[in-house]
Order: C-alpha cells, then sequence, then structure tokens
C-alpha cells in the first residue's frame, strides 16, 4: 500500500503514538494524589509507583540496539504500543474491583446531624469500634497496589521500541536534510504530550470517583472538600484507547522502506540511468559482522565502560540524569504540594502543571533551539550558556528555601498544646478525617476532636460548628 510505504505519513503516526504515551505518564502523574488518598497510599508508595515504569523499560532497553537492526520495527513498536494499552487498562481496573468510595463524618445531608460532632463517652459505649483502617481493608482493595504495579511494568515494557525504533526508521528513510525535522517534532511532542495528561487530569477530576456507580443527586462532596476523590480512572481508560487505536497502522508498514528520495525517484519518468541512481540512493545496510546475543552481551560492558571514558559524552549523560531527576521529583510531587501548602484541588493544581510550568519549558527548548542556530555557537559556547541558565535557575530557586508558608498546625499530630482538652469528653474515632480551624489557627481533623457539639446551617450549606 502506497501509504504506508511514505515516511511522512510514518512521521505522522509516530507522533499520535509518542502523544498517546506521554499523555498517560503526565495523566499518571497528575492523578496520583487522588489515587493516593482513594486507596490511603503513602508518598513513598506513590513515588514507587511514578517510577515503576523505568524498571521495564531500564531492563530491556539494552536489548535495543541488538535487534534493532534484526526486527520488523514497525510491527515491533504496534504490539509494544499494544503491550502499553493493555497495562494502561489495568491501572484503570482496581476502580472497577474496588467497593464504592466511603468518607467520615460528612453531615451536611442527612437527618442526624450529630454524626461529626462530639459524642459523650457514655452515648453508645457498646458500638465503639477501634477497628483501624488496615482491619476494614477488603480483599480486593489488598491487591490494589500489585496491580497498579503490573500496570506500569507493562506500560514501561510497551514503551521500550516505541522512541528508539521510530526514530531509527525515520533516520534511515527519510531524507537527510529532512530528517532532522521530523525528529524536531517528534521531541517537541515529547513536552506537548504530558501537557496534555495534565490538562485531562484537571478536567477529569473534577469529576466524583463513583460517576458510574451512583448518580450525581447522591454526591454531597464538592470537589474542594478535603475528602473528594476525583475520577482518576476515566482518564486512563481513554489513554489505553487512544493507545491502541495508534497502535494499529504500524502493523501495516513494510519492514524496509523506499527512502524518500528513492520516493521521487520512482514516481519521476524512468531513464536509462535511473537503475544506477536507485541503488546509489537505497538505504546503506551494516556491513559489519553481526554479533550473536551471547556476544553481544560479553562485549556491551567493555563497550560502556569505552564511552564512558570519553569527557562530553560522560557530562552530557551527567547533566541528562540530573535534569530528569528534577523533572521527574517536580512533576510527581508539584501538584501535591501545590495542593497541601496553598489548599488548592488537585484539578487546580494539575491546571498550574500543564498550563503554565510545561508550556514554559517548552517555550525554553525553542528558545533555545533559536538561539542556537541564530547565534550559530560552538559546543564551549553552548555549555556556556546552559551554565548561565542553570546559574540564574539556582539563584531564583534558593530564597525557596528560607521563605514559604508556614506548616499548618494540626492538633494531636504536630501540635499537642492543649490538644486532647477539647475532646477529652468525646467519642472520637481515629479515622474521622473532616478537618476544621480553630479561631487560633489549629486545625482539628474533625468537628468531634475540636469538640464542637453543634452544627448550624444556612441554605444548605455548612457554616460553622459550635
Amino acid at each position: 500500500m502506497g501509504l504506508f510505504n511514505n515516511i511522512k505519513f510514518f512521521v505522522l503516526c509516530h507522533g499520535m503514538l509518542q502523544l498517546a504515551q506521554l499523555l498517560v505518564s503526565g495523566y499518571l502523574k497528575g492523578s496520583i494524589t487522588s489515587i493516593e488518598k482513594r486507596y490511603g497510599f503513602s508518598s513513598q508508595k506513590s513515588g514507587l509507583l511514578a517510577a515503576f515504569n523505568e524498571v521495564g523499560n531500564t531492563v530491556l532497553i539494552v536489548f535495543v540496539s541488538f535487534f534493532g537492526s534484526r526486527v520488523h520495527r514497525p510491527r515491533c513498536i504496534g504490539i509494544g504500543a499494544m503491550i502499553a494499552s493493555v497495562g494502561v487498562f489495568l491501572i484503570a481496573l482496581p476502580h472497577f474491583i474496588s467497593e464504592k468510595y466511603t468518607y467520615t463524618d460528612f453531615s451536611s445531608n442527612t437527618k442526624d446531624n450529630s454524626s461529626g460532632l462530639c459524642q459523650s463517652l457514655n452515648s453508645f459505649p457498646e458500638e465503639k469500634s477501634n477497628q483501624t483502617c488496615d482491619q476494614e481493608k477488603t480483599d480486593s482493595h489488598l491487591g490494589v497496589y500489585p496491580i497498579l504495579l503490573l500496570g506500569q511494568l507493562l506500560l514501561g515494557i510497551g514503551g521500550v521500541p516505541i522512541q528508539p525504533f521510530g526514530i531509527s526508521y525515520i533516520d534511515d528513510y527519510a531524507e537527510k536534510r529532512n530528517s532532522p525535522f521530523y525528529l524536531g517534532i517528534l521531541f517537541a511532542i515529547t513536552v506537548i504530550g504530558p501537557a496534555f495528561g495534565y490538562m485531562m487530569s484537571s478536567a477529569l477530576l473534577r469529576f466524583y470517583v463513583d460517576i458510574d456507580k451512583i448518580s450525581s443527586a447522591d454526591i454531597d462532596l464538592k470537589n474542594d472538600d478535603p475528602r473528594w476523590v476525583g475520577a482518576w480512572w476515566l482518564g486512563f481508560l481513554m489513554a489505553a484507547t487512544l493507545l491502541l487505536l495508534t497502535s494499529l497502522p504500524y502493523l501495516f508498514f513494510p519492514r524496509k522502506m523506499s527512502g524518500e528520495s528513492l520516493q521521487e525517484i520512482e514516481e519521476a519518468p524512468m531513464e536509462p540511468s535511473t537503475e544506477k541512481i536507485m541503488e546509489d540512493k537505497k538505504p546503506k545496510t551494516d556491513t559489519m559482522e553481526e554479533l550473536s546475543l551471547t556476544e553481544f552481551l560479553k562485549s556491551f560492558p567493555k563497550i560502556v565502560m569505552r564511552t564512558l571514558r570519553i569527557p562530553i559524552y560522560l557530562l552530557v549523560v551527567l547533566a541528562q540524569v540530573n535534569l530528569a531527576a528534577m523533572v521527574a521529583g517536580l512533576a510527581t510531587f508539584m501538584g501535591k504540594f501545590i495542593e497541601r501548602q496553598f489548599a488548592q484541588t488537585a484539578s487546580f493544581s494539575n491546571l498550574m502543571m500543564g498550563g503554565l510550568n510545561i508550556p514554559s519549558a517548552m517555550l525554553g527548548i525553542m528558545a533555545g533551539g533559536v538561539i542556537l542556530r541564530k547565534l550559530g555557537l560552538s559546543v564551549r559556547s553552548s555549555a556556556a550558556m546552559c551554565t548561565v541558565a542553570v546559574f540564574i535557575s539556582i539563584m531564583f530557586a534558593i530564597p525557596l528555601l528560607f521563605i514559604g508558608c508556614p506548616t499548618q498546625s494540626v492538633s494531636g499530630i504536630n501540635y499537642n498544646k492543649f490538644s486532647q482538652q477539647c475532646s477529652n469528653a468525646c467519642s472520637c474515632s481515629d479515622e474521622a478525617f473532616n478537618p476544621v480551624c480553630g479561631s487560633d489557627g489549629v486545625e482539628f481533623r474533625s468537628p468531634c476532636h475540636a469538640g464542637c457539639k453543634t452544627v448550624i446551617f444556612k441554605e444548605k450549606v455548612l457554616v460553622s460548628y459550635f
């Protein structure tokens, strides 16, 4: 088929596939706080989850250089993308096997307005339960984290061939002057994709997590309530479907494609010298003796050590590692920091990340490219420009170590002065979480912990506790 023998169409398909793949990455980081709140994960667990796709990627990426010229690259990309889509579907699976999300101490629409208030210790001594959250977990809840890890692992494994095989395929069959332009499009998508993921999470987390299980009329929480959990799973279903659809065209691309110059010659009228020109324009094959997999693995450490002895290459790798570590940390936990430090919703935090931070990074990349092209900077001058940019960033970052909002004083957690006096005569659940703030700026986990005995409503809106 002529369409699938066109490198421009391959670039279009690969751009769409990378957009879908990176959209998943951005969406996961944007919804990680909602998953954490829904299933009670610690920050350590959620951080491991966010990074777990790199496990499969790191283990298998070594074999890409060996199998790159020996396999059907487009078909491997397509199969890998299908595996990745299965992994994304798995990430959404816990929502469908878990019970409905439950929260504590909400009384705005109940006839018994005392559910979150201080009750006498003698009111229901026999009904008081000391059961902990861990004891209340169901079997499906306990299996959530392994399922999420497996989904991330499959996502990493499936993503192994996508970028290296795609770039090498384009580089082999695109005309030399067009190849940088095509690759530039793909690298631009690596920035746009996560931004779309954050924006999508900002939109979908406005919907309640169990919107498919209960009617909207039965949802009492608002999305600015600290107990609100958005529909984190919905975006994974959409992204997995997009990933699956964009993987299908790769099953029809040929193993070897006519180069762009060769395609132009084939479309032109044939002349006596055309056969010789066609032979000259065909992609050159590797004439080196092919190594077996065992020989390749044995020689790989020597090749790595020899490569790492090149100073410029080593410094570039170290710079990339440090940059990736910084970006990964910010992308994963900056949203949570905005939520906790400034009392913002997950939707707003992701809007800030996807609508401001990432586009700013994209503008920086484009500005760097323009400067390099206009000024024709040498390697040393380029390194000096990077050093100046990093130094300016550090100068702006250092004040953040000394300024910022103070940590909220939470009674019974990081503030114990008179914390027990308010609720000494109350029977409060240890798992209750409906935070209220006292007049002295101290936050209590619930109205019961603050010793409140009465609640006042005004136009169905909770105004205050007494």
